[in-house]
């Protein structure tokens, strides 16, 4: 067996999207960073092995942005045909070809050293080739969703549902127990121009007629959500004996829909079935706090804001598939949005380790809204870009500078609620044709409208009273926040609607810069992302932006320039 050490600023383990999100982040912010996923594929719940779409906040203008939203765009611009393997490649190249970030797939760690209440390393095993890799590090985070370094270096944690007055909630049982939200095994089906048999394997569940699917509804609309189990099993431990029941349950309610009843899917096929079930639910880490139902509905006005949810607290019940009294969730509210403070992030007891994603610091009514990948994602980011600070300001993960934080996050176009960016001083300086694009507001503001209209050739002017060093230019454009689009589909009809990039995406722009020397240009004639920043060094009295061309829409919409 061979044997290789390694050695990181910081090292992430967890590919789906929280630890994704977490190591770009710190590695673009300049610190030697691993990510460590023991999957052969990135994106977690969201990649081609389980294939639960993107979700995240409700409500208008609520999307998320940051690289969640780079992601995306980057898949509706490559991916018109909606293929998960083009949706994976998408992922692959956003880590692989991350400079500071090493990618180690197929590699499960599954030991830690530990110095006292800080960690020293870990150590995975790759498959593939049969390799075990030592990584040292100053600080570790834990985006594996069910928490692998909890019991291997004595992190506090927590599993199942706290009982109602642990923590002056409402929605826990009256009771604690370790019952937890279920996982799935999801399948897709795809439409045929001529009818389709379906023969089921003998070991399929059968279901003659609807009684098995009270208060479920299976049509060619859902994405079989509900064929969930193992709220009632150890969600960790269990799995493997979970994922043959749910197999069981899937091929039987296919067979259901195309040779029991008639379900309008003559012409339809199972394109493919996941045999990785995608979780909910597991271990929970202790945070420097602990988020409660009563924190949400509070909205989260945390001094620590990091991130922010808005789904609702959307609780399945432990028995998932078999819960046949009434529908499989319960929606409680939930304002959208609220916010996640950095201290549900850190551990409590082991100092250099902390966690993104849905194993963060929440009781299990919080974890009901924050769970969902888009929310994940966010908070991979944050953490990310907290480890960073921490790396070059020389700090522990509970002194970095939180001010400075929210706005190295803002900067990235990571929208954080109850507050305004701070724009660069030279865009408070210059005088602006358009001031609206210098207020600070990257997104639609409560009023519904914060981005200026230009006409296309129109020019959006900064000047300034004498020559300015200039080293770049920071534009936020609108990717339509409100589009129905999710980053991949449930099925596919024959008649699919490709992907294409949002038609409001400004895709052609040119920038003016007025030097002593005279004019300098700058161009980009193929945008598709929300976040441009474009680096330049130097001098000018006046700087023009011109969009050309966009994806479609009439008028250019710009939320805001800065000039850096």
């Amino acid at each position: 067996m061979k044997h290789l050490e390694h050695y990181f600023d910081f090292c992430v383990i967890g590919g789906g999207m929280a630890g994704m999100c977490a190591a770009i982040a710190a590695a673009r912010h300049g610190i030697k960073t691993a990510l460590v996923q023991d999957r052969p594929v990135l994106g977690g719940n969201a990649s081609s092995e389980i294939r639960m779409h993107i979700c995240g906040a409700h409500g208008k203008d609520r999307r998320e942005t940051g690289l969640i939203e780079e992601f995306i765009l980057e898949n509706f611009y490559r991916n018109t045909n909606q293929n998960y393997y083009i949706w994976d490649s998408v992922l692959y190249e956003k880590a692989y070809y991350q400079e500071n970030l090493s990618l180690f797939l197929n590699c499960t760690v599954n030991e830690a050293e530990m110095d006292g209440n800080r960690i020293v390393s870990v150590t995975g095993w790759s498959l593939t080739s049969e390799t075990y890799h030592k990584f040292y590090a100053e600080f570790f985070a834990d985006c594996s969703g069910d928490s692998i370094l909890a019991p291997l270096t004595g992190a506090h944690y927590m599993q199942g549902r706290e009982s109602k007055s642990e923590y002056g909630e409402t929605i826990p049982p009256d009771t604690a127990d370790k019952k937890t939200m279920g996982m799935s095994c999801l399948f897709q089906i795809r439409e045929t121009d001529r009818p389709q048999p379906f023969i089921p394997p003998s070991w399929a569940y059968v279901y003659p007629d609807d009684s098995a699917f009270a208060h479920k509804g299976h049509d060619l609309k859902t994405n079989w959500w509900w064929i969930e189990l193992g709220g009632e099993q150890d969600s960790i431990h269990d799995t493997e004996e979970i994922k043959h029941e749910l197999l069981k349950i899937a091929f039987g309610v296919w067979d259901h829909m195309k040779n029991r009843g008639d379900h309008g899917c003559e012409n339809w096929i199972m394109d493919w079935i996941g045999f990785l079930p995608g979780k909910r639910e597991s271990r929970r880490y202790k945070g420097k706090y602990v988020v409660t139902q009563n924190d949400v509905e509070a909205e989260g006005r945390f001094d620590d804001l990091i991130a922010y949810a808005g789904w609702t607290m959307d609780d399945h019940f432990p028995a998932g598939f078999y819960h046949t009294a009434s529908h499989p969730t319960i929606y409680h509210p939930a304002p959208s949005p609220w916010g996640i403070p950095y201290r549900a992030l850190i551990s409590e007891n082991i100092e250099n380790l902390c966690f993104a994603g849905r194993n963060i610091s929440v009781t299990h009514a919080a974890l009901s809204s924050s769970r969902v990948m888009a929310t994940c994602g966010l908070l991979g980011q944050a953490l990310g870009t907290a480890v960073s600070i921490a790396v070059k300001d020389g700090l522990g993960l509970d002194r970095i500078d939180i001010p400075k934080l929210q706005a190295e996050l803002m900067e990235d176009d990571c929208w954080l609620p109850f507050r305004l960016r701070e724009v660069s001083p030279l865009t408070k300086e210059a005088a602006k044709s358009h001031p609206v694009l210098g207020d600070g507001r990257d997104r639609p503001d409560e009023n519904g409208s914060n981005a200026a209209m230009l006409e296309k050739g129109e020019e959006a002017v900064f000047s300034f009273d004498g020559f300015r060093d200039i080293k770049g230019v920071r534009l936020v454009f609108d990717s339509n926040l409100n589009r129905p689009e999710k980053n991949m589909p449930c099925a596919y009809p024959l008649e699919l609607k490709g992907y294409r990039t949002p038609e409001t995406l400004v895709k052609s722009y040119r920038i003016v810069f007025r030097t002593p020397d005279g004019n300098v240009t700058l161009e980009e004639n193929n945008n598709y992302q929300r976040l441009n920043v474009k680096s330049v060094a130097i001098k000018a009295d006046r700087v023009t932006f011109i969009p050309l061309e966009t994806h479609g829409a009439e008028k250019c919409a710009v939320f805001s320039i800065d000039i850096l």
